[in-house]
């Protein structure tokens, strides 16, 4: 589909550059950064902290999920 967009002129001669420097179009260039914005928003990753794993025996007897305040009781309880 063919459309028309204002782009600031330090961008656009920043995609050039890159897409020249990937031997790519510049269509190909845009289609692939949009691709991945929409796959990863801006800032979504990098602003998130990282995931943490634990290695156990899943949840533990008398742990109900769906109550936030039991949960809170649980995780604020001295060890």
């Amino acid at each position: 589909m063919r459309t028309t967009i204002d782009v600031n002129d330090a961008l656009l001669q920043a995609v050039k550059t890159h897409a020249a420097r990937e031997r790519k179009s510049l269509k190909e260039t845009f289609e692939q950064a949009l691709r991945e914005y929409l796959t990863h928003p801006a800032g979504a990753a990098a602003d998130a902290p990282p995931i943490p794993v634990f290695r156990g025996q899943g949840v533990q007897p008398g742990v109900d999920l769906t109550d936030s305040a039991a949960l809170q009781a649980i995780m604020d309880a001295e060890p």
